[in-house]
């Protein structure tokens, strides 16, 4: 491990198991915090994963003071089930509608730190299988512990299932081993104790969101852990072990789309950073070739949103008359 890395990794390490729910209701105070669920056509986990949430952590105690679903064009049941299991459902247009309207992850999780207003941000994926209550307790124990402490990156491992059925340990995540962890050895040692540097997991205090920009696209989970470390430092960023994390695969096309928005979000930041120049910008389209030898090119340029704090002269949500 990179000496940076090395040195970093004990002392910001720990496990969900270390942040008793008692101890983060104390230590809350006056801090708000906001929960947010970028989702697209999650019908079959989105309420779930809201109804634990509401359930544990906003009836039984009062830790979370807001649930935001943030409909990313869904063309199934995901807003209705979000909203009948208690979350405040908005949809990924109607946030800060006189923008230009983008696409992609990024995008959606953008739009839901406009929509919210707690002190405390948590991004959760609405695709998980086996959410718990403890990744978003987990999460926050270094933030409302440690006035530091400004970022927060979930740790787990990630099994991969399948089309049979069968669990392979360890075999998940597949762009993060490929693309993501190479890139960051290589121009950002500083990040690599980060065990899934891809992971949708993260929760940060909203005054340091708001001063980076966000990729619309996969990239931004890329993109925000290079850009934080620039601007908090690698000090103010922890993570925190939530054990396993079971969610639904992508195929292995979408994945090379995927890839080659990571790379252009690395290229993006080396640029910007002054360690490349390039005579001329990279190429953006994706070649792939089917089973069937039939070749499809995607383009897989990413776009950014600037920090939020930038953006001023607009409500930030039209209401929601559904």
């Amino acid at each position: 491990m990179p000496a940076p890395a090395r040195e970093w990794f004990g002392p910001h390490t720990s496990a969900a198991a270390d942040w008793p729910l008692d101890a983060l209701v104390l230590a809350k105070g006056a801090t708000t915090v906001s929960v947010v669920l970028p989702a697209r056509d999650e019908e079959r986990t989105v309420g779930p994963i809201v109804t634990a949430i509401r359930r544990h952590l906003v009836e039984r105690v009062r830790l979370i003071d807001e649930i935001v679903v943030v409909d990313s064009r869904s063309t199934d049941a995901t807003a209705a089930r979000a909203r009948a299991a208690g979350a405040t459902v908005v949809h990924q247009d109607e946030v800060l509608p006189g923008l230009p309207q983008m696409s992609g992850k990024g995008e959606a999780l953008w739009k839901g730190l406009a929509a919210t207003t707690g002190d405390v941000v948590v991004f959760i994926d609405s695709d998980l299988r086996n959410f718990a209550p403890h990744f978003v307790t987990g999460l926050l124990g270094p933030l409302l512990t440690d006035p530091a402490t400004q970022f927060v990156k979930a740790a787990y491992e990630r099994p991969y299932t399948g089309p049979g059925g069968a669990v392979e340990r360890g075999e998940g995540g597949r762009v993060t081993e490929l693309v993501a962890r190479p890139l960051l050895n290589l121009f950002w040692p500083e990040l690599a104790g980060f065990v899934q540097p891809l992971g949708g997991e993260y929760a940060a205090r909203r005054d340091v969101l708001e001063r980076v920009p966000f990729v619309t696209e996969y990239g931004v989970e890329f993109g925000l852990l290079v850009d934080l470390l620039e601007l908090v430092g690698l000090d103010a960023m922890d993570q925190v072990d939530l054990g396993s994390r079971e969610h639904a695969h992508q195929s292995t096309a979408a994945l090379g789309r995927m890839a080659g928005q990571i790379t252009l979000t690395a290229w993006s930041r080396l640029e910007r950073q002054g360690r490349i120049v390039a005579a001329e910008p990279p190429a953006t389209g994706l070649l792939q070739f089917g089973l069937d030898g039939e070749a499809t090119l995607t383009d897989v340029a990413v776009q950014e949103r600037p920090p939020l704090a930038w953006v001023t002269g607009e409500p930030a949500v039209k209401e929601d008359v559904a």
